[in-house]
């Protein structure tokens, strides 16, 4: 079992910056990548961003490249997204994943794939 904790949401204004933080515990070792993923009301989950467990290999949703950065603390078990240049559109429930299974481009961005969720974070940004 993979245990994800996620915490850093909250209100933030438009064009702000707001750094979510997920806790990984538990069989850390059978982990191929760790994403995060973003839930609006009324919406589909969608995939934001994804970093492999080994090598630190980043990918991001063209709708937050540039903007989001996901990083890693091997020594802590921690997952990071720093969120900048915020806008209204990414008001969701972010949620942190893990898969234990090999991905491909394709692969990765389907929330299918992975096999362990932390309970969301709720992120609001205002105008």
């Amino acid at each position: 079992q993979v245990r994800l904790v996620e915490s850093g949401g909250g209100l933030v204004q438009d064009g702000g910056s707001l750094r979510l933080s997920c806790v990984v515990s538990g069989r850390t070792f059978s982990i191929y990548a760790t994403s995060w993923f973003r839930q609006a009301p009324g919406k589909e989950r969608e995939f934001v961003a994804a970093i492999s467990w080994t090598g630190g290999s980043t990918y991001y949703a063209n709708s937050v490249k540039g903007r989001f950065t996901i990083s890693r603390d091997d020594a802590e078990n921690m997952v990071y997204l720093r969120m900048n240049r915020m806008k209204p559109e990414d008001t969701a429930v972010y949620y942190c994943a893990a898969g234990t299974t090999a991905m491909n481009p394709l692969s990765r961005v389907d929330p299918s794939e992975y096999n362990y969720w932390g309970q969301g974070t709720q992120v609001t940004v205002s105008l």
